[in-house]
């Protein structure tokens, strides 16, 4: 149960990487059904001053390392790569996770980790640009420099920027729950499940669901987008009542199957339209849609403009 979060700060952090901590983990919605989580900022120092990177701007932590010592997750946000990073934050992140906290990082904050010795045989990722440096400094760590976040039980590390809110969500769902997920990536507006094996510039996201969940119904849906999918033959191959399935549909993506199915039909015509010369119709057919003129009125609906000024505009090829 995640009960208590920290953000350890160090001169020259990231704002929107440490802003990713602050929204997901130290926002009270317990209106909204969300357990509150003692959520603390803490630096090298209380009440000394850390330095923003690039803006001149400094935060100045309420609290000490000490803060850190009962925690349940501390959060360590990008900062800029440096040769050495300051003894004492590393002494403290070892003694996190000597003592069974979970340990996140965003973009670069991997590099604190592989710093401290954390990450000698630990899947793991951060950011595509600096896969090559990570791999020359901690030789030791097993770098997937291609998905969105790595799960290894006591360490998440995710890649860059937005990588971390996918990060941070999937934490909550693996200690809070799914609905806890979707009401968070709900009021962020951002979409609440994306695997973490998503290749870093995957538009398809195939929701990461816990055991027992859909995530192998999902991952089937957008494998066969230009078939029918009816909620009846969904519900039974997922071996679920009609009304079971479409509740527990809503509960772990936020929104109806119908909604679902044609978001991802509408993303993998977006791919289509960037990466083919297929006609509309034809794409339509790959993507389940029963004509051109309905891809158009969802394409429209969602990315806001005609799949031609869209090809025009993204198309990869001349």
């Amino acid at each position: 149960m995640l009960r208590s979060a920290a953000a350890l700060l160090i001169d020259d952090f990231a704002a929107f990487e440490f802003g990713v901590l602050c929204e997901v983990f130290g926002v009270d919605r317990g209106e909204e059904g969300v357990p509150l989580v003692d959520f603390r900022v803490v630096g090298e120092a209380a009440g000394q001053p850390v330095r923003m990177s690039g803006s001149g701007l400094r935060v100045i932590p309420e609290l000490g390392l000490s803060a850190l010592d009962d925690v349940d997750l501390v959060g360590v946000p990008a900062y800029t790569i440096r040769d050495e990073y300051p003894p004492a934050v590393l002494d403290a992140l070892r003694r996190a996770h000597a003592r069974g906290a979970t340990l996140l990082s965003v973009c670069s904050g991997a590099f604190a980790l592989g710093a401290a010795g954390l990450l000698d045989g630990v899947a793991c990722t951060t950011h595509w640009r600096y896969a090559d440096l990570f791999t020359a400094r901690f030789p030791g760590a097993v770098l997937d420099p291609d998905v969105l976040f790595v799960d290894s039980g006591s360490i998440i590390t995710s890649a860059g920027t937005a990588a971390g809110i996918d990060a941070c969500l999937h934490l909550v769902r693996r200690e809070v729950g799914s609905a806890a997920a979707t009401v968070i990536a709900r009021r962020m507006v951002v979409p609440p499940q994306r695997d973490g094996g998503q290749r870093q510039f995957v538009d398809l996201p195939v929701p990461d669901c816990q055991a027992e969940s859909l995530s192998p119904i999902l991952t089937w849906m957008v494998a066969n987008l230009a078939e029918e999918h009816p909620v009846s033959a969904l519900a039974r191959r997922a071996a679920m009542s009609d009304r079971t399935f479409a509740r527990r549909f809503v509960a772990e993506t936020g929104t109806t199957p119908h909604k679902w199915l044609t978001a991802q039909r509408v993303l993998h015509a977006r791919r289509l339209l960037e990466d083919t010369d297929l006609v509309v119709d034809e794409i339509a057919r790959r993507c389940g849609f029963s004509s051109g003129a309905l891809l158009r009125h969802h394409f429209q609906k969602q990315v806001g403009v005609p799949p031609a000024n869209y090809r025009k505009t993204f198309a990869t090829k001349p």
